[in-house]
Protein backbone atom coordinates (compact mmCIF):
# COMPACT_ATOMS: atom_id res chain seq x y z
CA UNK A 1 0.00 0.00 0.00
CA UNK A 2 1.35 3.39 -0.85
CA UNK A 3 0.89 5.81 1.91
CA UNK A 4 2.60 8.54 3.87
CA UNK A 5 2.47 8.24 7.54
CA UNK A 6 3.35 11.65 9.90
CA UNK A 7 4.47 11.55 13.03
CA UNK A 8 5.65 13.21 15.69
CA UNK A 9 2.78 16.09 16.52
CA UNK A 10 1.73 17.21 20.27
CA UNK A 11 0.89 19.50 22.55
CA UNK A 12 3.92 22.05 23.38
CA UNK A 13 3.97 25.36 25.08
CA UNK A 14 4.84 28.80 23.61
CA UNK A 15 8.30 28.90 22.67
CA UNK A 16 8.88 24.90 22.18
CA UNK A 17 9.95 23.10 19.54
CA UNK A 18 8.77 20.00 17.54
CA UNK A 19 10.14 17.67 15.04
CA UNK A 20 7.84 16.34 12.20
CA UNK A 21 8.25 12.80 10.14
CA UNK A 22 6.50 11.80 7.10
CA UNK A 23 7.77 8.87 5.97
CA UNK A 24 6.62 7.48 2.03
CA UNK A 25 5.91 3.69 1.73
CA UNK A 26 4.83 1.33 -0.68
CA UNK A 27 5.87 1.09 -4.42
CA UNK A 28 6.61 4.56 -5.39
CA UNK A 29 9.38 5.26 -7.93
CA UNK A 30 10.27 9.17 -7.85
CA UNK A 31 9.49 11.91 -5.41
CA UNK A 32 9.66 15.27 -6.80
CA UNK A 33 8.54 17.92 -4.17
CA UNK A 34 7.66 17.28 -0.80
CA UNK A 35 5.65 19.45 1.45
CA UNK A 36 3.99 20.00 4.59
CA UNK A 37 0.58 21.99 5.03
CA UNK A 38 -1.57 22.82 7.36
CA UNK A 39 -4.59 23.62 8.39
CA UNK A 40 -6.35 25.37 11.65
CA UNK A 41 -10.58 24.79 12.04
CA UNK A 42 -12.21 27.02 10.00
CA UNK A 43 -9.30 28.04 7.98
CA UNK A 44 -8.16 26.43 4.61
CA UNK A 45 -5.41 24.40 4.28
CA UNK A 46 -1.64 26.04 3.53
CA UNK A 47 1.61 25.58 3.01
CA UNK A 48 3.92 25.67 5.76
CA UNK A 49 7.29 24.60 3.67
CA UNK A 50 8.25 22.79 0.76
CA UNK A 51 10.99 20.99 -0.56
CA UNK A 52 12.60 19.43 -4.23
CA UNK A 53 14.12 16.15 -4.77
CA UNK A 54 17.64 18.49 -4.85
CA UNK A 55 17.14 20.55 -1.58
CA UNK A 56 15.87 23.47 -2.98
CA UNK A 57 13.12 25.44 0.19
CA UNK A 58 10.35 27.32 0.07
CA UNK A 59 8.27 28.05 3.18
CA UNK A 60 5.43 30.22 3.84
CA UNK A 61 6.40 34.10 5.20
CA UNK A 62 4.70 33.28 8.71
CA UNK A 63 7.10 30.21 9.71
CA UNK A 64 10.60 31.75 8.28
CA UNK A 65 13.31 31.76 10.43
CA UNK A 66 11.18 29.32 12.81
CA UNK A 67 11.08 26.33 10.67
CA UNK A 68 13.25 24.10 8.53
CA UNK A 69 12.16 21.43 6.48
CA UNK A 70 14.58 18.67 5.16
CA UNK A 71 14.39 15.36 3.22
CA UNK A 72 16.41 11.97 3.66
CA UNK A 73 15.79 10.73 -0.56
CA UNK A 74 17.65 7.27 1.03
CA UNK A 75 14.74 6.62 3.32
CA UNK A 76 12.45 8.72 1.27
CA UNK A 77 10.99 10.71 4.74
CA UNK A 78 10.89 14.72 4.76
CA UNK A 79 10.80 16.17 8.57
CA UNK A 80 9.88 19.36 9.46
CA UNK A 81 11.46 21.41 12.38
CA UNK A 82 9.90 23.38 14.29
CA UNK A 83 11.24 26.08 16.91
CA UNK A 84 9.80 28.98 18.60
CA UNK A 85 6.20 27.78 18.18
CA UNK A 86 3.37 30.27 18.25
CA UNK A 87 -0.65 29.73 19.49
CA UNK A 88 -1.12 30.19 15.76
CA UNK A 89 1.04 27.14 14.72
CA UNK A 90 -1.89 25.59 16.37
CA UNK A 91 -3.29 22.98 13.30
CA UNK A 92 -3.09 19.35 11.88
CA UNK A 93 -0.11 19.16 9.49
CA UNK A 94 -0.12 16.84 6.35
CA UNK A 95 2.33 15.95 4.69
CA UNK A 96 2.12 16.04 0.51
CA UNK A 97 4.74 14.20 -2.32
CA UNK A 98 4.82 14.66 -5.46
CA UNK A 99 4.78 12.19 -7.58
CA UNK A 100 4.82 13.20 -10.84
CA UNK A 101 2.72 11.14 -13.69
CA UNK A 102 1.56 9.02 -10.19
CA UNK A 103 0.22 12.00 -8.79
CA UNK A 104 0.08 13.37 -5.28
CA UNK A 105 0.18 11.52 -2.38
CA UNK A 106 -1.13 13.02 1.48
CA UNK A 107 -0.48 11.78 4.67
CA UNK A 108 -3.55 11.59 7.22
CA UNK A 109 -2.28 14.72 9.35
CA UNK A 110 -0.69 15.07 12.50
CA UNK A 111 -1.92 17.44 14.81
CA UNK A 112 -0.09 20.06 16.76
CA UNK A 113 -1.40 22.07 19.25
CA UNK A 114 0.59 25.19 21.19
CA UNK A 115 -0.81 25.84 24.27
CA UNK A 116 0.68 27.26 28.23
Amino acid sequence: QVQLVESGGGLVQPGGSLRLSCAASGRIFSINDMGWYRQAPGKQRELVALISSSGTTRYADSVKGRVTISRDNAKRTAYLQMNSLKPEDTAVYYCNADRGLMGFLWGQGTQVTVSS
